[in-house]
């Protein structure tokens, strides 16, 4: 069964029977922002959120930057599913709009931090959206095989006036990886500004 993590909190990559996730997938998924006309119509806005990946060594310098610009890292580990420009226009589907997969096995020796981040590519406030949620799993972009995890990151009156997220942190711990759910909204306005946000921290 999935856990429903909660804010802060920090959970082994080990699964019931014993085994440790080595593939995972961190998908988001997001809704577009019902606009209603003073005639009554409802119209969608289009939302463009940006999930992106850092990879930090264990003195915490930045060794790589996964995000719609880079949609792979050097080492190949992380692999990001391309930009979605809209959200969910016709409700949640269900499915995620953007997803990320780490592949530990084929992270860099020197990698100890990956951290996961959300920004508003055109400053629409998370409180507007109606819906914005991760969760890890197993399997593919296109096939859910067992979902680890997952984490509603909309609902709390914090995300109000803020356009930038640290979603949360898998790091390595006595050659362990773990996972801390973040879930802090920032006053950054650039992806670049939150990566400075995670590396001073949560790290």
């Amino acid at each position: 069964m999935a856990i429903n993590l909660q804010k802060g909190q920090r959970i082994s990559l080990t699964k019931e029977n014993g085994t440790t996730l080595q593939n995972v997938c961190v998908g988001v998924n997001w809704g577009a922002i019902e606009k209603k006309s003073w005639l009554g119509t409802v119209s969608k806005e289009a939302v463009d959120l940006d999930a992106s990946c850092i990879l930090f060594d264990d003195a915490k310098n930045t060794l790589d930057i996964v995000y719609f610009g880079q949609l792979k890292s050097k080492d190949g580990a992380v692999k990001h599913s391309g930009d979605d420009l809209t959200g969910d226009l016709s409700g949640d589907d269900g499915l995620d709009n953007e997803i990320i997969t780490l592949d530990f096995s084929k992270l860099s020796s020197n990698v100890s931090y990956v951290g996961f981040v959300l920004n508003s590519y055109k400053g629409q406030d998370f409180k507007t959206i109606p819906f914005a949620s991760i969760r890890i799993y197993e399997g593919t972009p296109t096939r859910v095989t067992e979902v680890f995890a997952t984490y509603n990151i909309a609902k709390g009156d914090n995300f109000g006036g803020h356009v930038a997220m640290v979603m949360g942190v898998f790091y390595k711990k006595n050659g362990e990886w773990k996972f801390n759910a973040v879930g802090e909204p920032t006053k950054d306005k650039k992806l670049q500004d939150t990566v400075e946000t995670v590396r001073k921290n949560f790290l």
